[in-house]
């Protein structure tokens, strides 16, 4: 007896992979960043560590709600759309038919075998026939807006707190530079791992967050040394 078949895709993490991977990136860049820009104008140490701690917990509440929100409104929009579809199969169920079988049509399907597989789809789940390949609602991007909500609460926090750590234990005359380099690295690694996650470039992945988190420090290096030169 053949053993059952089972694939994995990368589409099926597409869901908690985004929302964790730009938590975890926001947490690194912004609470690095904060505390960098707050160093470079001469803080203390102990207002440092206060500024990155509250950066954190509000970063991570701000991430949670505007994700909530977010995935919240796209599944509000697809709710719309399949109840006004489940209307329109109601109403013209033939109409829906010949639509569905257009679509197939233009994906390369003679139009009698159109037809038919379009008949026998929506003999299955017409709803579920006209979501996946008029709407393009399927299982696997299924707005979860729960789900988003706590993954990048969880990911910032958790990127976050890398920063927070080297600067427990660094001093201020050498925090600028390992809170940068450190929080660099990191970024590195959480591009590399995410991309390879997702069947994308380790490299490729790795470059582009660790450009944009290394613009985002050295800018915030400025606006604090300038301010702290100012104050």
């Amino acid at each position: 007896m053949p053993r059952n078949h089972r694939e994995y895709h990368y589409t099926d993490r597409i869901g908690w992979l985004r929302a964790a991977v730009l938590g975890a990136n926001d947490g690194i860049v912004s609470t690095a960043s904060l505390m960098i820009g707050v160093a470079a104008a001469n803080t203390s140490h102990s207002n440092i560590l206060v500024t990155g701690i509250a950066g954190l917990v509000a970063g991570a509440m701000s991430m949670a709600a505007g994700e909530y929100v977010s995935v919240h409104s796209q599944g509000d929009s697809e709710a719309a759309d399949l109840a006004r579809e489940r209307e329109e199969l109601k109403r013209a169920p033939a109409a829906e038919n010949r639509e569905l079988s257009a679509i197939y049509v233009a994906r390369g399907l003679e139009p009698a075998l159109a037809t038919q597989v379009a008949g026998q789809l929506m003999a299955h789940d017409a709803l579920g026939a006209h979501a996946r390949d008029e709407l393009g609602i399927s299982e696997a991007f299924t707005a979860r807006p729960v789900q988003a909500a706590l993954a990048s609460a969880a990911s910032f926090s958790v990127g976050a707190a890398l920063p927070l750590v080297v600067t427990v234990m660094i001093s201020n005359a050498n925090l600028i530079a390992w809170v940068a380099g450190t929080s660099l690295l990191f970024l590195a690694l959480l591009g590399a791992i995410s991309a390879h996650a997702g069947g994308a470039g380790i490299w490729l992945g790795a470059g582009r967050v660790t450009f944009w988190g290394a613009l985002a420090m050295a800018l915030t290096a400025g606006v604090g040394t300038l301010f702290g030169t100012v104050a």
